[in-house]
């Protein structure tokens, strides 16, 4: 049992050791990066033990902190993207209201006189025509504007529903395998143990 703890702590102290070393291309860190980089960090800075990985708890906690900050951006973009695209859907319909309410005024002034009066002033239907067609393709072009920040604010809400589903995903299937390692470490020096005490007892 002496020889296997003499062992763990040669181990350890030669993996904090080679963790303290600098190394400029390493820009891998804990506190800084994606998630994706900070589970590397933990990956590589890990202490071996046979075909095992040994994460310290306090690594494990600090990863699971940042995922779920992660998370709960993920989830806050995705929502405001969604309040987004609802309050533009609002706009666009009333846009549409009231393009089909000008276009239908329109379509009425072609049974009207060549002269209309016009808050009290006689205009020429031609010009009056130009004016009111030129407002309807004023809201067309707002319309078409509001069309296309709809279709990427859409875009966006897809990509952050994806990118939060893969984060949960890769969240999830790391805390799996971090515990079947954890398990099985503790299985293995659980058998040392036992086997120490087994052959004390010898």
């Amino acid at each position: 049992m002496a020889l296997t703890l003499s062992l763990l702590c040669s181990n350890l102290l030669h993996a904090q050791d080679t963790g303290n070393e600098e190394n400029p291309e390493d820009k891998l860190s804990l506190t800084e990066g994606d998630v994706n980089n900070q589970f590397e960090f933990v990956i590589q800075r890990s202490n071996n033990y046979q075909e095992y990985k040994v994460v310290k708890k306090n690594w494990l906690y600090t990863l699971k902190k940042n995922t779920l900050d992660s998370l709960a951006r993920v989830e806050k973009e995705l929502s405001e993207a969604i309040n987004l695209t609802k309050s533009q859907n609002s706009e666009m319909e009333s846009l549409k209201r009231e393009l089909a309410e000008n276009q239908e005024h329109v379509s009425s002034l072609t049974d009207e006189k060549d002269s209309i009066s016009f808050f009290g002033a006689l205009i020429d239907k031609s010009t009056y025509k130009a004016t009111m067609w030129g407002i309807v393709g004023l809201l067309a072009v707002v319309l078409l504007f509001f069309v296309y920040k709809f279709r990427n604010s859409n875009a966006v809400t897809q990509s952050a529903r994806k990118a939060l589903e893969e984060l949960e995903q890769e969240y999830e299937d790391h805390r799996k395998k971090a515990l079947e390692r954890e398990q099985k470490v503790r299985r293995q020096l659980q058998d040392e143990i036992n086997k120490q005490k087994i052959s004390k007892a010898k």
